[in-house]
């Protein structure tokens, strides 16, 4: 179980660090991505880049 902790801890640290480059490539605001600001903080909840990405992982795991 601490594998799959750490696992997830790093994954979600890389993906963290690569938002802004996603961000410059169009992930992030496409439709269904909500961005809003609440008390002078930004937040961003992509949904729709996430069922994408999801979605080309599960097709590269499939070809693999």
């Amino acid at each position: 179980m601490w594998r799959w902790l750490l696992a997830v801890f790093i994954i979600v640290l890389i993906v963290n660090a690569l938002t802004p480059w996603f961000q410059r490539i169009g992930f992030g605001r496409l439709p269904g991505d909500l961005n809003f600001t609440l008390f002078g903080r930004r937040f961003n909840l992509p949904f729709m880049s996430t069922i994408l990405l999801s979605l080309a992982a599960a097709l590269i795991a499939r070809l693999i």
